[in-house]
């Protein structure tokens, strides 16, 4: 039907098909997987086909009443969707309206008239996996562990709840609830997880692509049991709730090595937990998957060939800067080159490389992690960032003795680098005869392939942003609208703008005649420096990204 109207054509029929074949499921699905057609199409011929009213779950406002009117596994066993109930009736989504047995079970399990409605697969799925799965669950757990109140403690039963609690946290429910989390975490993409206690709720947040998205939060009453779970998996003390503590804990999650660093912090109502996830399949350690622009990685390939020298990566929290140095470790990574690293944590496990952890607590600072490596006849130095004079002048002293350092610093831009180091109470000269090359870099969020559109924007819109409308004159450029694969953000993963400073002859004089970080910008530009609005701009025009997540993370100078 979808053919013979024109929605789809037979290459894309074929492609669907193959797909179908190799990973199961109804062809509908692989036709929205695939952006052939939106859910409402589908539904539309699905209803023609089966001459039954159809539904777009997504845009369907959904009663947990209703919805707890079929329990889990009656819901999971026939892929049905209670949907509302009017009077002796009950409207239920199916994705097979003519399955007569569902139909007959329904009834005979409800007591009601059953009033079939047609929806795709994948949102049935969707809703099966959100509110059946975990409240099922939540049930279950609930049911087996028996829990009244695991918030509240009374002082002199301290000690016996606390064995109590500690036998909870191995209970099957409860490490199945944890890795329903963990699992929910890494197939979203999430990079961190927050579970946060309230007097009457518990919140857990995901953050995607740089956001907060609310996730379905465990009761209240096992909140107690989750975080010592999480704390048992990170070897972290469990009866210590009054001071923050962090660790670290691998997991194999759908057959694929994740590692999750965990902090707590004591609140108002209990623990506060974060987790850091540091999915290496998800991580690209290969420069040129980066975002760098062309002439911008030329400059930074070239500083990596230098025998020694120091190379900057500066950037605010969160902007990639270790991903960016893993990756430019991972380019000269050689057997035949001794690369040694001190990092504060260690975020990945990079064979070939001696890594170290850095712990103040028992006086590993970086700079003694710093002086102790140049014993260790080092080629490349990684240290993880650069906070003080006594680290800086150190690792300036690695550079002078032929050892080729990278490192962070946080600055705004690649030339405020520069005025950073001598407010630091670097001389000058010193900074001028190492430092090989400076690069400053945000991270954007590109627009989601799936819901792809034309942005139309006024001239005057553009000015606001702090745009020049005629960068874009008789040029597309577009936004995500939004839909099912981007939660409706418009934004699906995230991509980087660099700012690339090569310390050129003209650079150097200007740092010795201590030049504004103005200057030494304006000059860069001169010699070809791509800023980050510049390299956003090219992103815009590529459809990578658009103008409102450009003009959120770089600034017009």
């Amino acid at each position: 039907m979808l053919l013979k109207d024109g929605v789809i054509n037979e290459t894309q029929l074929q492609t669907a098909l193959k797909r179908q074949r190799e990973l199961g499921g109804r062809i509908g699905t692989h036709f929205i997987e695939l952006g052939y057609v939106n859910e409402k199409t589908l539904v539309n011929y699905l209803s023609k086909q089966y001459e039954v009213p159809g539904v777009a779950l997504s845009e369907f406002p959904l009663d947990k009443e209703v919805l707890n009117m079929i329990p889990p596994e009656f819901a999971q066993k026939f892929n049905v969707i209670p949907l509302k109930r009017e009077g002796k009736y009950l409207t239920v989504a199916m994705i097979n309206p003519k399955d007569v047995f569902a139909i007959d079970a329904i009834r005979f399990r409800t007591g009601l008239d059953i009033k079939p409605v047609v929806a795709c697969e994948k949102s049935i799925k969707k809703i099966l996996e959100e509110h059946y799965k975990t409240k099922a669950l939540e049930d279950e757990v609930m049911e087996e562990m028996g829990l009244e109140d695991v918030i509240e403690v009374v002082e002199e039963e301290e000690e016996e709840r606390f064995s109590d609690l500690v036998a909870q946290v191995d209970s099957g429910p409860v490490v199945k609830y944890v890795n329903y989390l963990l699992r929910n975490a890494v197939k979203e993409r999430a990079s961190d997880v927050h579970i946060e206690p309230y007097e009457k709720e518990v919140r857990v947040r995901f953050r995607i692509d740089g956001l907060l998205h609310e996730h379905k939060p465990p009761p209240l009453k096992l909140f107690r049991a989750v975080v010592s779970r999480l704390k048992v998996m990170a070897k972290l003390k469990i009866q210590e709730k009054r001071l923050p503590q962090d660790g670290r804990f691998e997991a194999r999650i759908d057959g694929r090595r994740v590692d999750f660093r965990i902090s707590t912090v004591p609140t108002l109502y209990g623990e506060k937990v974060a987790l850091r996830i540091l999915d290496r399949s998800q991580a690209s350690f290969d420069l040129r998957d980066l975002g760098f622009e062309e002439e911008s990685l030329n400059h930074f390939l070239k500083a990596l060939k230098n025998p020694f020298g120091i190379i900057l990566v500066t950037g605010p929290t969160g902007s990639g800067k270790t991903t960016t140095l893993y990756a430019a470790l991972n380019e000269i990574n050689d057997p035949g080159i001794n690369i040694t690293t001190a990092e504060d944590p260690v975020e990945y496990s990079l064979m070939g490389i001696n890594q170290l952890q850095v712990n103040e607590s028992i006086g590993l600072t970086f700079a003694s992690a710093l002086r102790a490596y140049l014993r260790q006849d080092p080629d490349v130095i990684m240290v993880g960032e650069i906070r003080d004079k006594t680290t800086t002048e150190i690792a300036i002293r690695a550079a002078l003795t032929g050892h080729l350092v990278l490192s962070t610093v946080h600055t705004n831009s690649a030339a405020a680098t520069i005025t950073r180091l001598i407010n630091m109470g670097v001389e000058p000269f010193l900074i001028a005869s190492t430092i090989i090359v400076v690069v400053s870099q945000r991270l954007v969020r590109k627009i989601c392939t799936s819901c792809k559109t034309p942005l139309k924007i006024s001239d005057d819109d553009l000015v606001k942003y702090g745009f020049d409308p005629q960068v874009f004159k008789g040029k597309e450029i577009f936004h995500g609208i939004g839909c099912d694969k981007c939660k409706n953000t418009g934004y699906s993963g995230r991509i980087g703008l660099f700012e690339v400073l090569p310390i050129t002859k003209r650079i150097r004089n200007m740092i010795l005649d201590r030049a504004t970080d103005d200057e030494i910008e304006a000059a860069a530009v001169e010699e070809g420096m791509i800023t980050l609005r510049e390299a956003g701009i090219r992103k815009i025009l590529r459809g990578e990204t658009d103008i409102f997540e450009v003009a959120k993370e770089t600034t017009l100078r």
